[in-house]
């Protein structure tokens, strides 16, 4: 069986400890899809001039985030890693140079949608880092290699935001986005759909030269990953097509063949 692909929209750190119709939709999530052996995740936060994984037995839990109620630094995801695995990833992705750097861990990109996905964190994962320095080609094609994860039970998740762009948040429209926000948005559902990877990167090249929608890469680059990362038999479902603050799309991506 072919596990999905994933790519979530997740947005504030705070969603770790709420129950919304955001996290439940990813609780949801954790129960109906085939349960993975392991999990290899993209997170927008662990953004490197390299290709990095880690290899850690114990991965430490980074709180990558400030000025946020205690309540969320005391939130404990105690999962293990996989020296295997990022062994492995070492291996497939060698045309990247992968090596290994335990100095991060599993930042919230991670842990605040695995905690609800599976609360018992007692599925190993290991992080993979967004080179920064790769072109969205070569990042695609980066995710492409990691397809094969997939044949072996292994769930592969993006995690990082369609639209993100913090300096244009308007805390007045916590449920709302600004139009070019809802346009770009939308315009990479439809391109997706149609599975129009040049459209996808045009629209991204455009928006990133705009900086209306986001002005760096990090959120919108886990995206691509996983976009590399399905196959011309999948079926691809929207959730969580939500904006908040005027600059945040948490829209999310599951692509899989299983019906």
């Amino acid at each position: 069986m072919q596990m999905p692909v994933i790519f979530v929209g997740h947005g504030s750190p705070m969603n770790a400890i709420e129950h919304n119709a955001l996290t439940q939709q990813w609780e949801r999530l954790g129960e109906a899809i085939p349960r993975p052996k392991a999990i290899v995740v993209v997170s927008a936060h662990w953004y490197t001039k390299q290709t990095y994984v880690n290899d850690q037995e114990h991965p430490r839990q980074v709180y990558d985030m400030y000025g946020f109620p205690e309540r969320l630094y005391e939130l404990r995801y105690p999962v293990s890693g996989s020296q295997a695995l990022a062994t492995q990833l070492q291996q497939l992705l060698a045309t990247a140079q992968v090596t290994v750097d335990n100095e991060w861990g599993i930042d919230h990109g991670t842990w605040s949608v695995l905690t609800h996905m599976y609360p018992k964190a007692d599925i190993p994962v290991v992080q993979v880092s967004i080179n920064r320095n790769m072109s969205l080609e070569a990042s695609y094609q980066l995710g492409k290699q990691l397809r094969v994860l997939r044949e072996q039970g292994i769930l592969v998740l993006g995690s990082g935001n369609i639209v993100h762009h913090l300096g244009r948040v308007d805390w007045e429209q916590p449920e709302s986005g600004y139009p070019e926000a809802i346009v770009f948005d939308e315009a990479i559902q439809a391109a997706t759909k149609e599975r129009n990877k040049a459209e996808i990167f045009r629209l991204a090249l455009s928006a990133h030269e705009q900086r209306q929608v986001f002005a760096t890469w990090e959120h919108f680059l886990p995206f691509i990953y996983m976009l590399g990362a399905t196959t011309s038999t999948d079926n691809v479902r929207v959730f969580n097509n939500e904006y908040q603050y005027g600059s945040i799309s948490m829209t999310s991506y599951i692509w899989t063949n299983i019906e």
